[in-house]
């Protein structure tokens, strides 16, 4: 949470990052949403996990600093990145001046999520059942997932956890696995066609025990996919 100060104003900028992945709980083997945290290694809060997150330099716009520091605390390089929101309360970080965050957040795959650093400085937690984390990040990581899965409800935003080609069934289960629900098959195919958000590719995936499932990939022409609310019965 350090950050170079604002000599005039007394206050510091840092930029900070919630990752998301999809990995399987080690518990139930359920495909769930989780994230990479960082244990501090200096006060406040020694010892306690936190979000990647550094200064903001003068010589770095906020994307790239978001970047950077992904890269060198977690070795991760999301394609997706998108700024989240400014956190500054006013006593936010004890015993500092006032720090004012510039969050982002990152959606990556899981072969991306599997070449991540993984240390005793790194590890990843579910993000529905974290720790107490420093500072205010898991209100950070709350707002994150508000935001994330009422985005799932009207954006393409679940092509950000899979790869050019899907099959129904992948797709269905981001869905799930974000909004933390079942979604009926039936309902979800009938959503998909009628959005017309997703196109068929006229191949299937190869490597399966029983008749092979169709590979779709988003369709470009289709800025939105106004779904409305996925039914969960």
């Amino acid at each position: 949470m350090s950050a170079d100060t604002d000599a005039d104003t007394g206050v510091s900028l840092a930029v900070s990052t919630v990752i998301f992945a999809l990995r399987p709980d080690p518990a139930t083997g359920l495909i769930t949403l989780w994230l990479p945290l960082v244990k501090r290694i200096r006060e406040p809060h020694e010892g306690k996990w936190a979000l990647p997150g550094g200064p903001l330099t003068a010589d770095d716009d906020l994307a790239t600093s978001a970047g950077r520091t992904l890269e060198r605390t977690t070795s991760l390089a999301p394609k997706y990145l998108e700024q989240l929101y400014a956190f500054g309360a006013v006593h936010r970080s004890p015993g500092q001046e006032r720090v004012v965050s510039i969050v982002y957040w990152a959606l990556v795959q899981s072969d991306e999520a599997a070449r991540a650093r993984d240390g005793q400085n790194v590890a990843w937690f579910a993000a529905d059942d974290l720790p107490a984390l420093a500072f205010d990040h898991n209100a950070i990581v709350e707002y994150a997932l508000w935001r994330l899965r009422n985005k799932m409800e009207y954006s393409r935003i679940s092509h950000a956890f899979l790869g050019e080609t899907f099959t129904l069934a992948q797709l269905r289960e981001v869905y799930e696995a974000v909004l933390r629900r079942p979604v009926d098959p039936a309902n979800f195919r009938r959503q998909m066609a009628s959005s017309k958000s997703i196109v068929a590719t006229g191949r299937q995936l190869t490597g399966t025990r029983h008749r092979p499932p169709r590979l779709y990939r988003y369709n470009n022409a289709v800025q939105l996919a106004d779904l409305g609310p996925l039914a969960d019965h």
